[in-house]
């Protein structure tokens, strides 16, 4: 069974309230959420004012993704949400093994994100130490963009190395996962799905969110 993450950024930012509740009766596995600042990526979506209501609502573990300068900042404050996740950047975090030992602490799932230029041998030294590793298959800031064809490879890259390592880490990959391309990614190793406009633009996106864990 592959895990769905439907990504928040897609949905109706005037009918939350009702994209939440469809995502409490649906199959959804979490709710992703992306936090951005404008200054790691080009574009800024919301922040803890958003989030707190959204975990006050949503009755799914919380996937938070931290498209941001300096996550770490922000570590006790995402524990306080009740996020199950909290994933940063290997490139916005100088101290990486410092900031995931953090999130450990404070209670939370620690996953790492790679931008899709960043290789995956970067996390060499740390994969034992995460729970999951989110690779972007679109340049990260922006929904609805084109899947990146080479991540096809970088899943297969990063399943290799979790394997050899002994690490438990989960794979998830966020951006452009639709129905052509969510089958090949699982078939090359993914075990979690972030998929935003296919899942909150779709005519029936329960049946949708169902589809894709059935991959």
């Amino acid at each position: 069974m592959t895990l769905v993450s439907p990504s928040l950024l897609a949905a109706d930012f005037l009918h939350l309230d009702r994209d939440i509740q469809m995502i409490n009766r649906s199959e959804a596995d979490w709710l992703h959420l992306d936090v951005m600042d404008g200054m790691f990526v080009p574009n800024i979506s919301f922040g803890f004012p958003v989030l707190e209501a959204v975990a006050a609502a949503c009755t799914k573990p919380l996937d938070v993704h931290y498209m941001i300068e300096r996550p770490e900042r922000y570590i006790s404050r995402t524990a306080k949400l009740g996020a199950m996740m909290m994933n940063v950047h290997q490139e916005a975090s100088v101290h990486l093994h410092r900031t995931v030992q953090e999130i450990h602490d404070a209670g939370m799932k620690a996953g790492v994100t790679l931008n899709p230029s960043t290789p995956v041998c970067v996390l060499e030294d740390i994969i034992g130490d995460v729970d999951m590793v989110l690779l972007m298959s679109v340049n990260p800031g922006f929904g609805g963009q084109k899947f990146i064809e080479n991540t096809i490879a970088k899943v297969k890259r990063l399943r290799q190395m979790i394997d050899q390592s002994g690490s438990k880490a989960l794979i998830e990959v966020d951006g452009g996962v639709q129905g052509e391309t969510a089958p090949r990614l699982v078939a090359a190793g993914v075990d979690v799905l972030v998929s935003g406009s296919y899942v909150f633009k779709a005519k029936d996106p329960e049946q949708t969110i169902h589809d894709l864990r059935a991959l």
